[in-house]
């Protein structure tokens, strides 16, 4: 056992529920936003990707005389999107600096509604501007809703009572992908794409009462930091942030680990789509859809409840940081022995199942050991220019490959790259768990140092 590993937990339901009794109404309560807006968002998602891939089944798009099927449209969806997703951090950023709190889930929750009710008539007899747009909206609600919740709830709470609360809200989350994901699943055949709209709107009502409630459960805001008192934060420059990574052998693996996934993840999601399109037509699209992401959901449950905490105490982070990788290669391996419907779909859950539970805290405890300026500055540029990067170079990499490999066997032999950079990605794990257990040891040595060296001056 890696020394660095903490203390298991007496039980799963132990570390879940560690609240104190004056806590539960603002516990419950931030679960539950939590909840509504993970299952606003898993609705979303099917309906959008269906719904896009669906128009574009049988005609495809004329791209400056490159015909791009449907499974290949939505990878230029995918980086148009990324663009979207900046000017909507912009947005975000710009009226964080003038509301607080529920002032803004109440501002972004006000044009959602609006939306809600736009799309609700316009998908009827959808057209491309109505389905691009669609497209974009279902991660634009994501991008603003979420960060609007953990700006609520950050801005709520000190430290300590992050440790106690955060492990039951972050469950509602998770919860919530999972209900909203079986329910789509089980009624997408009864109800119509207007009514699941009308259906997120009752639920957009519904965050905004709770998040109202909430913010008079937490009371006022806590003060301020004087001016005198307060710490200056380091720069958050991305562009900072790239020459501290490439001075860092251990920061470089960070980027590895981050950039190689999100290859394998994009790259995984176009071989998904194409397999479901190749197997499935019309309505069974969406219904394909909706049945394999809530088994994902169903999946990300189970592992946050029962393995996260298990695998990072008991064997530590490096352990935890290679079962993605590890079960990412066992799908793409049996998706290119055996490409069939199902192989296919189990890509996506071999990616989200573990992604957003094991391998995100995994991901996030490597910055644990590192300075404050790595923390902020080298983490930033990571976050917005590596990800971003390497998911346009997957999208290069899936359309250059299946334009040259047309049909289904070229989807097919895209498990091929994504082994090969499987195999890199488990090396760059392995490496970023032992410098994490290192680093993690070196600093546990310099914070005993000085009570070591007051225990030796009381003595003489």
């Amino acid at each position: 056992m890696p020394s660095s590993a903490p203390a298991a937990p007496r039980s799963v339901f132990h570390q879940v529920l560690d609240v104190r009794r004056n806590e539960w109404p603002q516990a419950l309560l931030m679960s539950s936003y939590f909840f509504l807006v993970i299952t606003t968002f898993w609705i979303l998602k099917p309906l959008k990707k269906g719904q896009f891939v669906e128009f574009y089944e049988k005609t495809g798009v004329n791209l400056a005389g490159w015909m791009l099927n449907a499974a290949q449209a939505e990878q230029i969806a995918k980086v148009a999107n990324m663009f979207v997703a900046l000017v909507a951090a912009w947005t975000f950023a710009a009226l964080a600096r003038k509301m607080r709190r529920e002032k803004l889930t109440y501002v972004f929750s006000a044009g959602i509604l609006a939306a809600y009710a736009l799309f609700a008539s316009l998908l009827s007899n959808p057209g491309a501007v109505t389905v691009w747009s669609f497209y974009f909206f279902g991660d634009l609600y994501s991008t603003l809703m979420v960060a609007a919740f953990f700006a609520f709830l950050n801005d709520s709470v000190d430290s300590d009572a992050a440790k106690r609360l955060y492990g039951l809200i972050g469950l509602g989350g998770v919860a919530g992908g999972a209900f909203g994901t079986t329910v789509l699943s089980a009624y997408i055949r009864d109800v119509s794409m207007p009514s699941w709209l009308w259906i997120c709107f009752g639920i957009g009502v519904a965050i905004v009462l709770i998040a109202g409630a909430a913010a008079r459960a937490f009371g006022p805001r806590p003060a301020e930091r004087s001016a005198a008192g307060a710490t200056a934060e380091p720069s958050s420059s991305a562009l900072e942030g790239a020459g501290r990574v490439l001075r860092s052998r251990y920061l470089l693996a960070i980027v590895a680990i981050v950039g190689l996934y999100e290859m394998v993840s994009t790259i995984m999601d176009f071989q998904f789509t194409s397999t479901v399109l190749h197997f499935t037509s019309g309505e069974e699209i969406s219904r394909q859809f909706a049945q394999v992401f809530a088994i994902t959901n169903w999946v990300a449950l189970f592992v946050q409840l029962f393995l996260t905490s298990f695998v990072m105490t008991r064997f530590g982070v490096g352990t935890a940081l290679l079962v993605l990788p590890g079960v990412a290669l066992f799908g793409s391996a049996g998706f290119l022995v055996f490409p069939a419907l199902w192989t296919g779909s189990f890509l996506n859950t071999a990616d989200n199942g573990f992604s957003y539970s094991i391998n995100q805290s995994a991901k996030e405890a490597l910055y644990v050991p590192t300075g404050r300026t790595e923390k902020y500055q080298a983490k930033a540029f990571i976050d917005m220019f590596v990800q971003r990067f390497a998911k346009a170079m997957a999208v290069g990499l899936s359309l250059a490959i299946t334009t040259f490999a047309t049909g289904f066997e070229g989807v097919r032999w895209l498990s091929l790259l994504t082994g090969l950079i499987l195999l890199v990605w488990l090396q760059a794990a392995r490496f970023a768990g032992r410098e994490f257990d290192r680093l993690t040891a070196e600093k546990r040595e310099q914070e005993a140092q000085p009570a070591e060296e007051a225990a030796a001056q009381v003595s003489v």
